[in-house]
């Protein structure tokens, strides 16, 4: 078994040798975190609630708008299908502008301008008279959740203390499938438009709470302005004076003042630079090769086109409850059971339960023509009827139980935590702009995977996705082990120290 990436000890290894922290830090770092923390993460990943109900809201409102009454709202198959994955095209805009306002405007500025394009996409949705307008707010809706998806994991990591940033840092995903759920409720409720006018709530919200937060005291000392960014750390830490947190200032101080220039495109080459940014890549791009988009944009067709005992609508109502349920265990084990073991335990699950979903949808008897699962493309967006296969027979439960298994096992940990360690092993330097390049390959990744589900369904059968999904999650199983670092319990500045030693225990 090897040693974790980041557990070698000694003296190369410590960020900081001028020795350990004086008694007074040393008690400040033993006790409970500031209220003031979880206050300024709180207003932060508001961000996400908006997100993760922006990224659903197609769910209710598809079927309403195909049953529309106005010819110019009422949609047809192929445009549902942009209004559903439009919002992927504007997540990876906001991504790449993330590369830039990360750095530009900073982490609380970035996530609090990421307000005017989501009100405004809102709005436009809320008063819609033809399909431009829902395409256009879908689209601005969606760069919204792009730039607050790459800046919000970033300006928490940067303000928690290490002890509770695994906690802290899956609070953004907790709150993103916490707005899925709260659309899914509010869509029994209200009409598509209205849908549209609750979601402004959060964001204004946000946008309240945060101009009261202070900005990440590491960007603050990375643009000079030292007072302020003592100032922020000792709000945060709710400490009575600066000299309380007088070590930990120093420690971010010395990082920020040896990356204070600006990075090079020869430094790229740098181990100490392209790993972190090549190990955030690929666990970006792996996280969607697992199928999590498709699977929840298409969740109620793949329910329709499979022999299920209950019906898709509550199916899928049950899948985002255990998504929640997943996350919030997610939240409270990260620092405690690291994140490499929750990784495996993630892929391992998740191994099993489109394994499962394959075999079923293979070896099952089939629904009648032309409700065949090779024609979930044709099937009507908002069918409810289901198919006359063995409704009553208990192993029809087994699609709802592989993926509720599925979505637990993404939840717990190749969900969370995969945005967890991009804000954690990105050099300072390059954290703005890699995060922001992050958010884009992801999103990118999860449009081409998203518009070519049905196609392959359509050519080679429902099982087949199922099947390549499944042998991503053993790759994902591969590359936890040999790459991916154990920073439970470290600092940002350990962790960068870390790599840039050079060491390689992790590829040996």
């Amino acid at each position: 078994m090897q040693e974790p990436l980041l557990g070698a000890e000694g003296r190369d290894y410590d960020t900081f040798p001028e020795g350990p922290p004086p008694p007074r830090d040393r008690a400040r770092a033993g006790a409970l975190p500031s209220r003031k923390v979880f206050l300024a993460t709180f207003a932060a990943v508001l961000g996400n609630f908006s997100f993760g109900y922006a990224l659903v809201y197609t769910s209710p409102v598809i079927p309403a708008l195909e049953r529309s009454s106005d010819p110019g709202l009422r949609l047809t198959k192929a445009q549902a299908s942009w209004f559903g994955s439009v919002f992927t095209l504007g997540a990876a805009a906001g991504g790449l502008s993330a590369m830039l306002l990360n750095d530009l405007l900073g982490r609380k500025l970035s996530i609090m301008f990421s307000a005017v394009p989501s009100a405004i996409g809102y709005a436009l949705m809320a008063g819609a008279h033809g399909l431009w307008m829902l395409l256009l707010g879908r689209m601005l809706t969606g760069f919204a959740g792009g730039l607050t998806a790459a800046c919000i994991p970033v300006y928490v990591s940067e303000i928690a203390p290490p002890g509770v940033r695994g906690a802290l840092g899956a609070t953004p995903q907790l709150m993103a499938v916490f707005g899925s759920l709260s659309l899914y409720v509010l869509g029994l409720l209200l009409p598509w438009r209205w849908l549209a006018v609750a979601g402004e709530g959060p964001v204004f919200i946000m946008v309240l709470l945060l101009s009261f937060m202070p900005n990440s005291p590491r960007f603050l000392l990375s643009r000079g302005r030292e007072e302020e960014a003592l100032r922020a750390l000792t709000w945060l830490r709710h400490a009575t004076d600066t000299q309380d947190v007088r070590w930990e200032f120093q420690q971010i101080q010395d990082n920020v003042q040896r990356q204070s220039s600006h990075m090079s495109w020869a430094e790229v080459r740098d181990p100490y630079m392209y790993r972190p940014i090549l190990i955030a890549l690929l666990m970006r791009f792996l996280q969607q090769l697992t199928g999590i988009t498709p699977i929840l944009v298409y969740l109620q067709p793949i329910f329709d086109s499979t022999a299920v005992l209950l019906p898709p609508k509550d199916d899928a109502a049950i899948v985002g409850a255990v998504r929640l349920l997943s996350v919030l265990i997610a939240a409270l084990t990260m620092d405690l059971a690291g994140r490499k073991f929750l990784l495996f335990v993630s892929a391992t699950i998740m191994f099993a339960a489109n394994l499962t979903l394959g075999l079923y949808v293979h070896f099952s008897p089939k629904p009648l023509a032309p409700n065949g699962t090779v024609g979930l493309e044709n099937m009507p967006w908002g069918a409810t009827e289901q198919p006359p296969a063995t409704p009553t027979s208990y192993l029809t439960l087994v699609p709802l139980l592989a993926t509720m298994f599925f979505i637990m096992g993404y939840a717990v940990g190749w969900g969370p935590i995969t945005w967890l360690l991009m804000s954690e092993i990105l050099p300072l330097r390059a954290r703005g702009v890699a995060s922001g390049l992050c958010v884009l390959v992801s999103w990118l990744t999860a449009f081409v995977l998203t518009k070519s589900f049905l196609l392959v369904v359509n050519a080679f059968g429902l099982q087949v996705p199922f099947f390549f999904f499944t042998a991503i999650c053993l790759v994902s199983l591969v590359f936890t082990g040999c790459c991916v670092p154990e920073t439970k319990g470290r600092s940002l500045e350990q962790i960068e120290s870390f790599f840039r030693t050079g060491r390689r225990s992790f590829l040996r």
